[in-house]
C-alpha cells in the first residue's frame, strides 16, 4: 500500500496519500464517487484556479487577507491554472451536484502550495475560499471556462472553416452542377453556391455563439451560499471580476442577479443549444460531402476527398470519407450532451442547481469536440477536395429538369412532356425540346445554359420560329 498521512476536516481524521497536495475533503470525495473515472475538464480546472487567484487578489485589495498570504494564494492558483498539478484533481465528474468536492479540492491544493510562501499555514476555507461558496464559484467557473474555450478554441476554428469554405467557393464559382432536392435531380447551381451556403451556415453559427457568450460573461461571484452574499464583503464581487478579467485577458462582469445565476443555469443551457445548432450544421455539411464523394463508380462521384488512410481490412484499395464520418459522430455526441444539459438545467431546486459538474463536463466537451472537428473538416477534407468536372458535366447534360427554364416560353405541361420523354429515352433534354417545340438550337442552348440558370430569373426570349409538332 502507498504511504499515507492523516488529515482532519470537520468530520474528523482521514487518511490521505502522503504525496497528495489535497486534503481530507478531497480524499472523502475520491472514496465516495467511484463512478465513471472521468475527472473535471482541464479548461474547468483552469477557470476555477483563475477565480481563486482573482479572489485572493481582491481580498488583499479589500484588506481581508494579508498581502503576503493573498499573493501566495494567487501564485499557487495561477500554477494550478496552467495545469501544473492536474494529477491532484482526481474527483469524478459524477459527484455532489454543487461541485463542492471539486471546489474544496482546489482550495486544499492551493492552500498547501501557498503555505510555503505565505509565512504561515494557509487554510483552505478561511483563506483560499474567503468570500466565496461552492454555490457561486462553481457556476462562475462554468461560465468562465466556456467563455475562454469559445474565444480561444471554437470561434477561431469556425472562422478558419469559413475562410476555407469561402476560398473554395470562389474557386468553383463558375462550375455548374446538378442541384438536388429530395435527393432527386433539380435545377442547377454552382459548386461555389453550394459551398457558399455552408459558409453562410457557419457565419450564422458564429454570430449565435458570440451572442450567447456575452451572457456567459456574467458571473455569480459574490452570491455565496444562496445569493444574498452572506460572508462576502460588498466590494468583493466587483473587485474579483476586475482581477479575473485582467488575469484571463477576457472581459467578465458580475451578473445582475446572483440568485438567478446560482439557482439556474439558463445561460449555459442557451450556449449548449447554440452548440447543438452548430452540430446540426456540421452534420449537414459532413453528410453532403459524403454523398458528393460517394462512389467512385457506383455513387455520385462529384468530388474526391483527400485519401487519408486505407478504408477496409478486407477490400484492397477502398478509401472512405473518414473525416466527415468522424465529424458526424461528434455532432451526435454534442446533440446528446445538449439533451443531458437541458435536463441538468431543469434541476435548479430553489436556490441552487444540483447538476453543475455534469453541465461543466458536457458543455466543455462539446466546445472542444466542435472546435477540433471544425478544424479537421477544414484542413483535412474541404481544403484538399478535388472535383470530377467530367462527371459533373455529364450528369448536368443529361438532367431533363433543365426544361424548367422553358416554362415561361412553352408552359409547364409541355415541359413535363419533354422531361418524361427525355427520361424515358435517356436523351439530352435539348434534343427532345428541339424536336417537340421546333425552337432553334441556338435559342435552346441560350435558354438552357446551366451556368446562366444558376443566376436565376425568367427566360424572356420567345422562340424566333415555331414548327408544328
Amino acid at each position: 500500500m502507498k504511504p499515507t498521512r492523516t488529515e482532519t476536516d470537520s468530520m474528523g481524521p482521514m487518511q490521505v496519500p502522503a504525496d497528495a497536495l489535497y486534503g481530507a475533503q478531497t480524499a472523502r470525495a475520491i472514496a465516495n464517487f467511484r463512478i465513471s473515472g472521468m475527472t473535471m475538464p482541464r479548461s474547468f480546472l483552469r477557470a476555477l484556479a483563475l477565480i481563486k487567484a482573482a479572489a485572493a487578489l481582491a481580498n488583499v485589495e479589500l484588506g481581508l487577507l494579508p498581502g503576503k498570504v493573498g499573493k501566495a494564494i494567487a501564485r499557487a492558483a495561477l500554477e494550478v491554472s496552467r495545469g501544473s498539478y492536474d494529477e491532484h484533481f482526481p474527483i469524478d465528474v459524477f459527484q455532489t451536484g454543487s461541485g463542492t468536492s471539486t471546489n474544496m479540492n482546489a482550495n486544499e491544493v492551493i492552500a498547501r502550495l501557498a503555505s510555503a510562501g505565505a509565512g504561515r499555514a494557509v487554510h483552505p476555507n478561511d483563506d483560499v475560499n474567503n468570500g466565496q461558496s461552492s454555490n457561486d464559484v462553481i457556476p462562475s467557473a462554468i461560465h468562465v471556462a466556456a467563455c475562454l474555450d469559445c474565444a480561444e478554441k471554437l470561434l477561431p476554428a469556425l472562422l478558419e472553416l469559413k475562410k476555407v469554405l469561402d476560398r473554395r467557393a470562389r474557386e468553383f464559382s463558375r462550375l455548374a452542377k446538378t442541384g438536388r432536392t429530395h435527393l432527386m435531380d433539380a435545377m442547377p447551381l454552382t459548386l461555389g453556391q453550394e459551398l457558399g451556403a455552408w459558409s453562410a451556415q457557419i457565419a450564422a453559427n458564429i454570430a449565435r455563439i458570440e451572442s450567447a457568450v456575452i451572457r456567459m460573461q456574467a458571473l455569480a461571484l459574490g452570491g455565496t451560499a444562496v445569493g444574498t452574499g452572506i460572508n462576502a464583503d460588498p466590494g468583493f464581487a466587483r473587485a474579483a471580476a476586475v482581477q479575473l478579467s485582467r488575469l484571463s485577458g477576457h472581459s467578465f462582469r458580475i451578473g445582475g442577479n446572483a440568485f438567478a445565476l446560482m439557482a439556474a443555469q439558463d445561460h449555459a443551457v442557451e450556449l449548449s443549444g447554440q452548440l447543438r445548432v452548430l452540430a446540426c450544421s456540421l452534420m449537414k455539411i459532413a453528410n453532403d460531402l459524403r454523398w458528393m464523394n460517394s462512389g467512385p463508380l457506383a455513387g455520385l462521384g462529384e468530388i474526391e476527398l483527400p485519401a487519408l488512410q486505407p478504408g477496409s481490412s478486407i477490400m484492397p484499395g477502398k478509401i472512405n470519407p473518414v473525416v466527415p464520418e468522424a465529424v458526424a459522430m461528434v455532432c451526435a455526441q454534442v446533440t446528446g450532451n445538449d439533451a443531458a444539459i437541458t435536463i441538468a438545467g431543469q434541476s435548479g431546486n430553489f436556490q441552487l442547481n444540483v447538476m453543475l459538474p455534469l453541465i461543466a463536463h458536457n458543455l466543455l466537451q462539446s466546445i472542444e469536440l466542435l472546435a477540433n472537428s471544425s478544424t479537421a473538416l477544414a484542413d483535412q477534407a474541404i481544403a484538399g477536395l478535388t472535383v470530377n468536372r467530367d462527371r459533373i458535366s455529364a450528369s448536368l447534360a443529361r438532367n431533363p429538369v433543365l426544361v424548367t427554364a422553358l416554362n415561361a416560353v412553352i408552359g409547364y405541361q409541355r415541359g413535363a412532356e419533354i422531361v418524361k420523354q427525355a427520361y424515358r429515352e435517356q436523351r439530352p433534354v435539348i434534343d427532345v425540346a428541339r424536336e417537340q417545340t421546333g425552337m432553334p438550337e441556338a435559342d435552346l442552348r441560350r435558354l438552357l445554359d446551366p451556368l446562366q440558370l444558376t443566376r436565376g430569373g425568367v427566360a424572356a426570349a420567345k422562340p424566333k420560329k415555331q414548327k408544328p409538332r
